[in-house]
């Protein structure tokens, strides 16, 4: 029954938890030694003391059922936790108010709570039915939510960016670089090949990497024929799309609901997240991001109704099981020799990083290795930091962080791609107040003003506020999620 909860958190709460809440705790840490001896307490802001039970709550409220926890995440969402409740004293702080009447207009205007583009009661109140909500308490945690909005808006709502600054990010974007790469593919190509005894002592160490969660799931899919004998999304296959929900709300199974709509229940998959059987064969008829879907439900809700682009699934959970595979399998084997290979690249490129880093890798050498290595050097113009005709928008990004006359290394996340760059030219540009892209960057280089105050902000925040942070029930709470 959290599905819809997630969904909603994902459009709302999520959105302003990244944007708003975790703003004024993440850049300068936690704070003091807790010296308090209340295991329940996991943080004390101003001698207000908040307890463990309520940070796991705000944990479960913005994690999926089934996801692993890492012990640095927990520092990360205890980080959110903090800030949140920072940002809650200064609203309270600097009287922030929100009336009934705006409240009641925010809250309609949420697309979660339309249906054919306009407010409705019956999706506000299947929302709260199905999350077991009451009315007071949602619309209680979703004032607090944009009263943190407007203080940050009182914040940076009056910023106005200078012509200079405007033009120092028109040309951090648009700058014209001239550089010279080297693939390191043609590198490790030559370099890179693993006898069968290093495969399968790679698998041993790591087993249970390659156990695989599958699902057993019926699925019926809802259309208006099979709902209302027709061809259109109209009131009747709607209303009929709610009894359902509220069947399904009620605990009914899906042979009760099959019953009595007349539906076919007898088509059972076998599948992971992927959307693969067994043999990991695709299953043409679950789209993956159904799949995907069905891997969000924990084991706890047996049936779900899911929709997906205007079209609308029952899925029933009947088992949940691992898979353990072989290091025969093409999968495992393929992301085995994907693992050495990465494992290799990483060091070879981590000792020319160390010379770049210390000045011993220069021009002469960047030119010197291309002849040892016997791999060639090409020659490519940027024209701005969108420019990724050649190479990902990711590598180019960071290009564009360094000065002219230097030699870097560039990869993406999966050491995929690996490059050695000279960065030989940087062309600077500017924009005139008439352009017709100014309004643009104006609004960039004010949103990166903004950033900056609330850096400032976060400092003066630590100074006004006292915390202190029980670690002991920290470890308890990280263990908690890793046993």
């Amino acid at each position: 029954m959290l599905g819809p909860f997630r969904k909603f958190s994902g459009s709302i709460y999520a959105k302003i938890l990244m944007a708003v809440i975790i703003i004024p705790f993440v850049f300068w840490g936690m704070g003091s030694n807790f010296f308090g001896g209340n295991k329940n307490v996991i943080v004390v802001i101003e001698k207000e003391k908040y307890s463990v039970q309520s940070f796991l709550n705000f944990i479960q409220r913005f994690s999926t059922s089934n996801q692993k926890i890492e012990p640095e995440q927990v520092e990360q969402f205890l980080s959110s936790f903090i800030g949140d409740k920072l940002l809650e004293k200064e609203v309270n702080h600097l009287g922030i108010n929100l009336s009934n009447k705006s409240l009641s207009k925010l809250i309609k205007v949420q697309k979660d709570f339309k249906r054919e583009n306009k407010f409705s009661r019956v999706e506000y109140e299947k929302f709260l039915l199905k999350n077991n909500i009451h009315a007071t308490d949602f619309e209680a945690n979703f004032s607090k939510l944009q009263k943190k909005k407007q203080l940050l808006n009182f914040i940076g709502g009056g910023i106005i960016p200078s012509k200079y600054f405007v033009n120092a990010t028109y040309n951090s974007i648009n700058q014209k670089r001239d550089i010279e790469i080297i693939n390191f593919k043609d590198v490790f190509e030559k370099k890179i090949n693993f006898p069968e005894n290093e495969i399968k002592s790679y698998f041993e160490k790591n087993k249970d990497k390659y156990k695989e969660t599958y699902k057993t799931v019926k699925i019926i899919e809802l259309s208006p024929k099979s709902l209302t004998n027709g061809e259109e999304f109209n009131d009747a296959f709607f209303k009929k799309i709610d009894e359902i929900d509220y069947m399904i709300i009620e605990g009914k199974n899906l042979l009760n609901i099959a019953a009595k709509f007349n539906l076919r229940s007898d088509e059972v998959f076998t599948l992971n997240e992927l959307g693969e059987d067994i043999n990991l064969n695709s299953i043409k008829r679950i789209p993956i991001d159904l799949s995907k879907n069905i891997f969000l439900l924990s084991d706890l809700e047996k049936i779900s109704l899911i929709e997906k682009k205007d079209k609308y699934f029952i899925i029933e959970i009947i088992k949940t099981e691992e898979i353990q595979r072989d290091s025969n399998n093409n999968k495992v084997r393929k992301d085995i020799l994907l693992n050495l290979g990465v494992e290799i690249k990483r060091k070879f490129i981590s000792k020319i990083i160390a010379k770049i880093n210390k000045n011993t890798f220069t021009k002469f050498d960047f030119y010197n290795f291309s002849k040892e290595e016997n791999v060639p050097i090409k020659k490519i113009s940027l024209k701005n930091q969108n420019d990724d005709r050649e190479l990902k928008k990711e590598l180019i990004n960071h290009i564009y962080s360094f000065p002219e006359k230097k030699v870097i290394v560039v990869n993406d996340v999966n050491f995929k791609e690996n490059f050695l760059i000279y960065i030989d030219l940087i062309k600077n540009v500017s924009i005139e107040k008439n352009s017709d892209e100014y309004d643009k960057y104006y609004m960039l280089s004010k949103n990166q003003a903004i950033d900056e105050l609330l850096n400032t902000y976060d400092a003066y925040i630590k100074k006004r506020y006292e915390i202190d942070v029980n670690y002991q029930a920290l470890d308890k709470v990280k263990s908690r999620f890793n046993q």
